[in-house]
């Protein structure tokens, strides 16, 4: 656990997933969605496919955010685009569940996102 969080805290994505994943699980921490949440976006916002899966579902169950589908699927439809097989499954998935409306949004913030080299998303 320290290890992780120091080479976190250095900014390895890899580390950053890792963590958030422990947080997720609650594996050798305390269960802590939000912190998981945390983690998971610090490691999304370096392009890493895993974390952005994962954040798709976590917007999608409204764990560590509130519930949002235009979220999830962004998140969902970005870790697609970096090869993440079971996104777009899970992505094509929940786009069923959206309205025309919401697919629109979920494309626009998801190509603002890659824009913006997934910083604030």
């Amino acid at each position: 656990m320290k290890w992780y969080t120091l080479a976190a805290e250095q900014g390895l994505a890899n580390a950053q997933f890792n963590l958030g994943w422990m947080y997720d699980e609650g594996e050798g921490v305390p269960q802590n969605d939000k912190t998981a949440v945390k983690w998971y976006t610090l490691a999304a916002e370096q392009g890493y496919a895993d974390a952005q899966y994962n954040l798709g579902l976590m917007y999608y169950e409204g764990l560590g955010v509130p519930q949002d589908n235009v979220y999830a699927h962004m998140w969902l439809n970005i870790a697609a685009s970096s090869g993440d097989k079971d996104a777009v499954e899970f992505r094509d998935w929940v786009g069923e569940k959206m309205t025309p409306s919401q697919l629109e949004t979920s494309q626009r913030i998801a190509g603002e996102c890659v824009r913006k080299q997934y910083k604030g998303c």
